[in-house]
């Protein structure tokens, strides 16, 4: 670790919404610099989903910086804590996931977190707190519980935002914060990431560490990301997100979508470009916004696929959307359309996206039509029950980058 002390409390506090505290943080790195130990950085992730969004990025980008200054990363997966769900942000308890599901997700997470994580064995230790929670009896689970008031666990915004509505929180949505907290105290963590929804369960992990005679963990809380439709976190059930294992094409332009505001959040929080190049790259009289936002794709493509990917992205996305352009690339793949579909030269609107594979079920395509989202030569479908005229050549397109061109043909 050649970086000064202040160097690293610099790298490693950007972009943070909080740290407990900053002046903690700076005794451990000493510490840890003249006891030439690495600090255990802790970061939990619950695999309630198959895939993880740029959002998820933000906290992992967090650790890899850890890594690089000599640190180990501990990434915990809550197989165990999975089972009850996570209630942050939750207007009503989550529905309760199978092992099988949570297996599944959990080796997604994994091959997922290494497109950002150092993960030899000397800088990542992975576990599942299975190991541990699943092991222990009623005795300890009261023990566990009896180092908590309920008025602190309700002091809580989620609960206490339930409580004023009248919605039910169930007994095991309180256990959570404990278990997650005891994944603190059974690895030792010096430091523990997190976002600031997580700020709750993150802090409950100091009290339990200083209960169990340890030194508490310093807490660092990271923003939630704000997804490409400006308003929402990201989210994949608000579908406003950038999967890590999408194409490079896709990446890009869903970075180019996002609104000029978010640049340079984007730039802080998912780039290690300096301040000084970020605010070259945001002051609108000194870069164009949307030369911006192309370097901000090229650096986010590049950093999960390649720089030559990025560049070719970068090149497509100017052929289709550059000046002049209609957004209707060259290459529009074809798709057939049966004949016996069409009546008199219409066909039905739930129908055409379908057949196109833009919706699997009638469901989906009523709330893609709902939506704005599907158009035929470039005008929206208004109506889910609608019939519209249809020929061969015509384009049928789904949001900015899906194309196909309706062909006539028999079933």
């Amino acid at each position: 670790m050649t970086n000064s002390i202040d160097e690293q409390l610099n790298m490693l506090t950007r972009g943070c919404e909080a740290v407990y505290s900053a002046d903690e943080l700076g005794d451990r790195l000493r510490w840890s610099q003249a006891e030439r130990r690495p600090l255990r950085v802790k970061l939990g992730m619950d695999p309630t989903a198959p895939d993880l969004t740029l959002g998820h990025t933000v906290v992992l980008r967090k650790l890899r910086q850890f890594q690089d200054l000599g640190h180990k990363g501990v990434l915990i997966i809550g197989d165990y804590t999975a089972l009850i769900g996570d209630p942050t942000g939750r207007s009503k308890t989550r529905p309760v996931l199978t092992r099988e599901e949570i297996e599944t997700n959990a080796a997604t997470y994994l091959q997922q977190a290494g497109k950002v994580l150092d993960t030899s064995p000397d800088k990542l230790e992975i576990r599942h707190n299975s190991e541990w929670l699943g092991s222990m009896d009623m005795a300890q689970v009261i023990r566990l519980t009896a180092q908590v008031t309920v008025a602190r666990m309700l002091e809580r915004d989620t609960f206490a935002q339930r409580r004023k509505k009248n919605v039910e929180i169930y007994i095991h949505e309180l256990l959570y914060p404990l278990m997650q907290g005891r994944d603190s105290v059974v690895v030792e963590s010096d430091v523990e990431l997190g976002g600031t929804d997580q700020t709750f369960n993150n802090l409950m992990g100091r009290d339990l560490q200083r209960n169990a005679g340890q030194r508490p963990q310093v807490v660092m809380v990271t923003p939630l990301l704000i997804g490409t439709d400006g308003r929402e976190k990201m989210s994949k059930s608000m579908g406003n997100y950038i999967a890590v294992t999408e194409s490079a094409a896709e990446m890009f332009a869903k970075v180019m979508s996002i609104p000029d505001k978010l640049t340079r959040n984007y730039f802080t929080l998912l780039t290690v470009l300096p301040d000084d190049e970020i605010d070259r790259l945001t002051d609108a009289a000194r870069t164009h916004p949307r030369d911006a936002k192309v370097a901000l794709g090229k650096s986010i493509v590049a950093d999960f696929h390649s720089a030559g990917d990025a560049e070719a992205a970068a090149t497509e996305f100017s052929r289709i959307h550059g000046a002049g352009k209609k957004g209707i690339p060259d290459d529009v793949p074809d798709a057939a359309l049966p004949l016996d579909v069409v009546q008199d030269g219409r066909v039905a609107a739930i129908e055409l996206v379908r057949q196109c594979g833009f919706a699997a079920s009638n469901s989906e395509a009523r709330r893609l039509i709902a939506e704005k989202g599907v158009r035929i030569n470039g005008e929206p479908i208004g109506d889910a029950h609608d019939t519209l005229p249809i020929k061969s050549g015509d384009i049928v397109q789904r949001g900015k980058r899906k194309f196909v061109r309706i062909q006539l043909a028999p079933r």
